[in-house]
């Protein structure tokens, strides 16, 4: 069995074929072709560290995604991962590539997904909220993706937006936020935060996306937004355990709607749209179909 590097993994992960690779698992996930029990969650027996297992089950691969977070990591990264794919059919172990970087890229996918769903009319600036590993990587498929677009960035430290900036991601024009009153076309908000980052008015000429606040407790995008938009989700099962923005808002989940649903129709142009990210073993399992095709 082999076994690809992060470097590997990314190279045999760009983001337009993953994207479409995506939109087929997300359709299936929703037809129950494939099977995606929900992510067992274990501490460490010293509370301080979490370990992660998630499993996904389709007709033609099984994958198996093994995470593990620990904060208080000083020498290793505080999240080490891999993911694990086996033939469906008889159980061959077949590879196993990085999971963080996996992860990452699938997640960046899916927020290029959505923006393709809901974009706006105009998609000429977007506001990148974060500066950490997503921000990094959502860049990168913006780069890939969107040749010409200006990325402004919000961030906390000044050092680290500028590490962004200084990237070159040739394709885009990136700049750090000097005046928060500026208009968006879209906003991907990507950090872990526990205090509302962005809650102007709801516009159906600004599309929001948040990808961080994947627990109850975090929180990034805020309740102007949630309650006056259309609220659409990737994962329509694992969301209503996970969303902390629509979850702090009070959103009724029957106003909810699932990303799978909306690749045939379009919302109404007046309509405002909240897209919100909280991933699902299947997008690995989207991912590991990608990889076969370059390790075949």
């Amino acid at each position: 069995m082999s076994f690809l590097s992060a470097n590997e993994t990314r190279q045999i992960l760009p983001f337009q074929p993953l994207i479409a690779e995506l939109r087929t698992a997300i359709e299936e996930y929703r037809d129950k072709v494939i099977i995606c029990p929900e992510r067992l969650v274990v501490p460490s027996t010293d509370h301080t560290g979490t370990v992660l297992s998630m499993v996904a089950c389709g007709p033609d691969l099984i994958t198996h995604k093994l995470l593990s977070i620990f904060p208080e990591n000083t020498a290793l990264p505080t999240l080490q991962g891999q993911v694990t794919c086996l033939d469906a059919r008889d159980g061959r172990f077949l590879f196993a590539m990085d999971g963080i970087t996996a992860t990452e890229r699938r997640t960046a996918a899916i927020s290029m997904l959505g923006l393709s769903c809901f974009r706006p009319t105009r998609l000429e600036h977007v506001l990148l909220i974060g500066t950490g590993a997503q921000a990094r990587v959502h860049l990168e498929a913006l780069n890939e993706l969107y040749p010409g677009l200006s990325v402004t960035i919000r961030g906390r430290n000044a050092g680290r937006v500028q590490s962004l900036i200084d990237n070159r991601y040739h394709a885009l024009c990136v700049r750090a936020e000097s005046n928060s009153a500026d208009h968006y076309d879209a906003v991907i908000s990507v950090t872990s935060s526990r205090e509302i980052l962005f809650n102007q008015e709801a516009s159906p000429n600004t599309l929001v996306i948040g990808v961080g606040a994947y627990r109850p407790d975090m929180i990034e995008i805020g309740p102007k937004i949630v309650l006056n938009s259309l609220c659409v989700v990737d994962d329509p099962i694992g969301a209503p355990h996970e969303a902390g923005d629509i979850l702090q808002a009070g959103k009724k989940w029957s106003d909810i709607g699932a990303l799978a649903d909306f690749f045939l129709k379009r919302p109404a142009q007046n309509q405002p749209v909240f897209f919100k990210s909280v991933g699902c073993a299947a997008w690995d399992l989207a991912a590991c179909r990608l990889a076969m095709q370059s390790l075949q």
